[in-house]
């Protein structure tokens, strides 16, 4: 069956629930949103833990009653949210192939959100040598064992990387009698919130041992134990510091990858840095009428932040759909000293913008510079900056009025 919509959005997590509920708000009513799971709300679902709203709703939630502020919402709104639906193709032109329980269905959209999330880097990807014994997880399976399926994962558990999520997973099995034995990080510091170190870690007297990593694992039917050691600055094992430790679980907190293989395979130009879509100021992908918002644009540390980049697609999305969107000459937006990356790709010089970006490692007391030639755009101080916390930046029309290029930086001086 061939569908015609206004807008299909791709993900039911919290960036497609919020882009959905703000096309409504604002008239936009001919709109599906495909989820593949049996329910909406994303990863939010598995997440029982509190700390979630605090900047969007100024209140604590929990990732299950975060999600249903947007579902209860939706469903007053009338949206339409295919569940158990799953997107096989995504062509250029705007043509998505569904497939469901129902059968094989086609959507013709004016505009598409793309809002698919991210998924976990495994042990394949970070290549850990040794046996292939049962008790290795990745760190959203083990949370969505325990905290959906009531099932536990293990007794004496390791975990390496200090995300968010392995962060909270140790809390978590702490809480449910296993012992975690250590947090095992490879950087000098923690990839993971600093309230996250102290409330999941410093508080259950968890160790955590950064500048480390797993170099062997061993076990025939369950793990039995994995080898650490210290790397150098350059990340390679020191030889000479290696240690067993008796385990059965191993919790891989590595990384998560934004889930783009519908954008890729539609031609979406895609960021080699955030593996997220290339975007400009209105979050507009390459593709003309495709936007980005989300987890599938860039990793974010706060849902809460996630919920108004969805909104600002859909605002977007609205202007498009209204033909207010003008070809303009592009400026491009380029990560310099100390910047890891920085989105808008490009952007106009005419609108308000909301720049986010990350540092590339530690710094403290320094200075983060946007800057045109020789022209300072503006100046912030900060103490301290970590490559775990998304910056987010606004900087009005006015002041980027007349610009021919941007540059974000880091300045010592």
């Amino acid at each position: 069956m061939n569908l015609d919509k206004d807008v299909v959005i791709i993900g039911a997590g919290p960036a497609g629930l919020a882009a959905s509920v703000e096309l409504v708000k604002n008239g936009v009513k001919d709109i599906v949103v495909i989820e593949r799971e049996s329910f909406a709300g994303g990863i939010l679902n598995q997440c029982i833990h509190d700390g979630f709203g605090v900047v969007k709703f100024n209140e604590v939630l929990t990732g299950p009653e975060y999600a249903h502020k947007y579902i209860d919402q939706a469903k007053k709104l009338g949206v339409e949210i295919l569940t158990s639906s799953m997107v096989v193709n995504m062509s250029s032109d705007k043509e998505i192939t569904v497939m469901s329980s129902k059968g094989l269905n086609t959507y013709k959209a004016k505009a598409v959100i793309l809002a698919m999330g991210c998924r976990e880097r495994t042990r394949g990807a970070i290549g850990i040598p040794g046996t292939r014994p049962a008790g290795i997880f990745t760190a959203g399976v083990a949370q969505n064992f325990v905290n959906l399926k009531n099932m536990m994962v293990g007794k004496q558990v390791v975990i390496l990387g200090s995300g968010d999520i392995g962060l909270i997973m140790a809390r978590r099995l702490t809480l449910e009698g296993a012992k975690v034995i250590a947090v095992v990080e490879k950087m000098p510091y923690s990839n993971g919130l600093a309230r996250n170190v102290t409330q999941c870690l410093e508080d259950y007297n968890i160790p955590l041992l950064l500048s480390h990593t797993v170099i062997n694992i061993e076990g025939k039917e369950r793990l039995k134990s994995v080898t650490i050691a210290m790397v150098d600055d350059k990340g390679e094992p020191i030889r000479g510091t290696s240690r067993k430790i008796e385990c059965d679980t191993l919790i891989l907190s590595v990384g998560l990858v934004p889930e783009n293989e519908l954008s890729k395979d539609a031609g979406v130009d895609i960021d080699e840095v955030t593996q997220g879509a290339i975007v400009d100021e209105n979050l507009q992908t390459s593709i003309e009428g495709v936007f980005a918002c989300g987890n599938v644009l860039q990793v974010h540390d706060l849902v809460d932040h996630v919920s108004n980049e969805a909104e600002k697609a859909a605002k977007s999305v609205l202007e498009y759909i209204e033909g207010k969107h003008k070809k303009q000459e592009k400026v491009a937006v380029k990560a310099g000293k100390g910047i890891r990356y920085v989105l808008p790709h490009t952007i106009s010089g005419k609108k308000d913008v909301a720049f986010s970006m990350r540092v590339d490692k530690q710094w403290t007391d320094v200075k983060l510079i946007f800057s045109s030639d020789e022209r300072l755009i503006k100046c912030l101080k900060y103490r301290k900056l970590n490559p775990s916390e998304m910056l987010v930046v606004s900087i009005k029309a006015l002041e980027l009025k007349g610009i021919r290029s941007l540059e974000v930086e880091i300045s010592e001086d």
